[in-house]
C-alpha cells in the first residue's frame, strides 16, 4: 500500500476516486461544496433527494460527475459535525477503505485533513488515516490454502492538504504512520500464529533475524539451562513443564548517545497457556495462544522505533515460555526462589505470567535503565474492569504513568490508571514463603501488579495489563497489535522532549 500527500483543488484531481465528507443533516464538507459548485449543484441535488443523509459510515459512490476529472466521487457520512471526534474519524476511514477496496478503486485522493476532529491537527489526522487504513486492510491468511484477496485491491491513497506548507507535515505523518503500522502488523502476525509454530524458540529466531536486518540492533538469547543456573527459579518453574525450553530474549537498539540510560520494554511471552496443573477450562482455550501478546507488543514497538531511527537507547526483553501440565510442571504449594532471592509460594500455576516477569524484571537491573515498562496479558480481572477499550496501567512513578496516559490519548490506544497502594500488598501474604503468587479474587489486576512491584524497587517502572485489549474474540477473532501505538507514541514523545 502506497501513501502520498499533495495540495490541490478537488475538481482537478485525476484519480480513480475522490473522497469527501458529508455531515448530518445533508451538509457537504468544504471540499464537497467546492465540487458541488464546479458540477453545477450535482452533489447537492442528489443529497436533497435523500440519497445521502450524512450519517456516520454511510457511503454513496457517484460516477461521471460533471466537470470533475476523477472517475468517481465517494461521499462518506461523518455524522453530526459537533460530535466528530477520534473514534468517529477512525470508523469513517475504515468504511472508506473497505468501500474503495471492494469497488475496484485502485487509487484515491482523500480530503480528510479538512475535516474538523476535536483537538487534532493535520499531522494527527494523516497519521491516523495511514494507521487506520493499514489496520483495515490487514489480513492473516498464512495458513489458508486459498486467498480471499480483492481482485482489484486498493493500492494508493493520496491525502490532500489545504496549503503547500502542510506538505512536509503530511509526509512526516505518513512516515510515522507507516512505521507504527509495520510494528503493529508484526505484533499481530506473531500473536496470530498458531502455538505449534510460535513457540519460545521461534520468538528467539525472529529476534535474531531482526538483529541481522539492522546494523544498530544486537541480540542475546539465554536458554532455560542458563536461566536455571543463573537463579531464575520463578521463570523455570513455569517453563520446565513443557518440552519447549524457555528463553529470555534480549534485543538492544543503540540509537541514542552512548551515555544515555536506556528505556527497557519487558514482554510476557507465554506462547501457550494451559494453566499448567491448575488447568483452564477447555472452552476458548485456543485463544491462549494470544498469551504472548505482551511479547508481541514490545517486539512490534521495538520494530517501529528502529524503523523511525529514533534517537534513543532501547532494550527489549521477552520472557518466553509455554505453561504446560507435564509431570515436571510446578504444583500448587510449591515454593520457588526468584532471581532476586525472594521466595514465592505458587498457589495457582495459572498465575504464571508474573513468575516469568518477576525474574525478567530483576534481570534488567543490570542495564541501569531510565525507565522499565512491562507489558502482559496478565489478568482476567482487567477484562472485567476495563473491557476491550483501555489497557490497565499501574506504576511506581507518577511522571511515567502520566506520560503513558498522554501517549495513549494521543495515539487512541488508551490506558487507564489503577491504584498501586500498599493496602493491597497484604493480600499476597504467605504462611510459608516471602509471598504468594496470587492475592485472591478481589482487585486481581492490582494485586498482580503489587506482586511485580516487589521486583522493581531499583528503577522507575510501569505495568500495562493488556488482557482486554490484546485480542478480539468472536467473528473478528485475532490480535489487535495493541499496545504498539501507545508505546511507540511514548517513545516518540521522549525523543521530542
Amino acid at each position: 500500500m502506497e501513501f502520498g500527500v499533495k495540495s490541490g483543488n478537488p475538481e482537478k484531481q485525476r484519480s480513480a476516486c475522490v473522497v469527501v465528507g458529508v455531515y448530518e443533516s445533508r451538509k457537504l464538507s468544504a471540499m464537497g461544496e467546492q465540487l458541488d459548485h464546479i458540477s453545477d449543484g450535482y452533489l447537492s441535488n442528489i443529497i436533497r433527494r435523500g440519497d445521502m443523509e450524512g450519517k456516520l459510515g454511510q457511503v454513496l459512490l457517484l460516477h461521471n460527475v460533471p466537470n470533475v476529472m476523477s472517475d468517481r466521487i465517494l461521499l462518506i457520512g461523518c455524522g453530526k459535525e459537533r460530535d466528530f471526534a477520534d473514534s468517529q474519524y477512525k470508523n469513517m476511514i475504515a468504511k472508506v477503505i473497505t468501500t474503495l477496496n471492494d469497488t475496484g478503486s485502485m487509487e484515491a485522493v482523500c480530503f480528510f485533513s479538512e475535516l474538523n476532529v476535536r483537538g487534532r491537527d493535520i499531522h494527527w489526522k494523516i497519521r491516523q488515516a495511514v494507521e487506520s487504513t493499514q489496520d483495515t486492510l490487514y489480513t492473516f491468511d498464512n495458513f489458508k490454502s486459498k486467498s480471499d484477496a480483492a481482485r482489484r485491491p486498493l493500492r494508493r491513497i493520496t491525502f490532500n492538504v489545504t496549503s503547500r506548507k502542510e506538505l512536509t507535515i503530511g509526509e512526516n505523518a505518513i512516515k510515522e504512520g507507516l512505521a507504527v503500522s509495520k510494528g503493529t502488523h508484526r505484533a499481530r502476525d506473531l500473536a496470530n500464529l498458531p502455538p505449534n509454530v510460535a513457540n519460545p524458540t521461534y520468538l528467539a529466531e525472529q529476534a535474531q533475524k531482526l538483529s541481522e536486518e539492522y546494523s544498530d540492533v544486537s541480540c542475546e538469547i539465554l536458554d532455560e539451562s542458563e536461566l536455571e543456573s543463573m537463579g531464575m527459579g520463578a521463570f523455570v518453574a513455569v517453563s520446565k513443564g513443557s518440552e519447549q525450553p524457555g528463553k529470555l530474549i534480549i534485543l538492544k537498539y543503540a540509537g541514542g548517545e552512548a551515555d544515555r540510560k536506556p528505556v527497557v520494554l519487558v514482554g510476557k511471552g507465554i506462547t501457550f497457556d494451559t494453566g499448567g496443573i491448575s488447568l483452564k477450562p477447555g472452552e476458548a482455550m485456543d485463544e491462549m495462544k494470544f498469551d504472548m501478546g505482551g511479547a508481541a507488543g514490545v517486539f512490534g514497538s521495538f520494530v517501529t522505533a528502529v524503523e523511525l531511527e529514533l534517537p534513543i537507547n532501547l532494550i527489549m526483553v521477552i520472557a518466553a515460555a509455554e505453561n504446560m501440565p507435564d509431570g515436571r510442571a510446578s504444583r500448587p504449594g510449591d515454593i520457588v526462589t526468584s532471581l532476586s532471592g525472594q521466595t514465592i509460594e505458587i498457589l495457582n500455576t495459572d498465575a504464571e505470567g508474573r513468575l516469568v516477569l518477576c525474574d525478567a524484571l530483576t534481570y534488567v537491573e543490570r542495564f541501569e535503565p531510565d525507565v522499565v515498562i512491562d507489558v502482559a496479558t496478565l489478568t482476567g480481572a482487567c477484562v472485567i474492569a476495563l473491557g476491550a477499550h483501555a489497557s490497565g496501567l499501574l506504576s511506581n512513578h507518577s511522571p511515567l504513568a502520566h506520560e503513558l496516559l498522554n501517549a495513549g490519548k494521543q495515539s487512541g490506544d488508551k490506558a487507564w490508571q489503577l491504584p498501586l497502594w500498599d493496602d493491597y500488598q497484604e493480600q499476597l501474604n504467605s504462611n510459608f514463603a516471602d509471598m504468594a503468587n496470587i492475592g485472591g479474587k478481589p482487585a486481581g489486576t492490582i494485586t498482580a501488579a503489587c506482586f511485580l512491584s516487589r521486583f522493581t524497587k531499583k528503577f522507575n517502572w510501569a505495568h500495562l495489563d493488556i488482557a482486554g485489549t490484546a485480542w478480539l474474540s468472536g467473528k473478528a477473532k485475532g490480535s489487535t497489535g495493541r499496545p504498539v501505538p501507545l508505546l511507540t507514541q511514548y517513545l516518540i514523545n521522549r525523543c521530542k522532549s
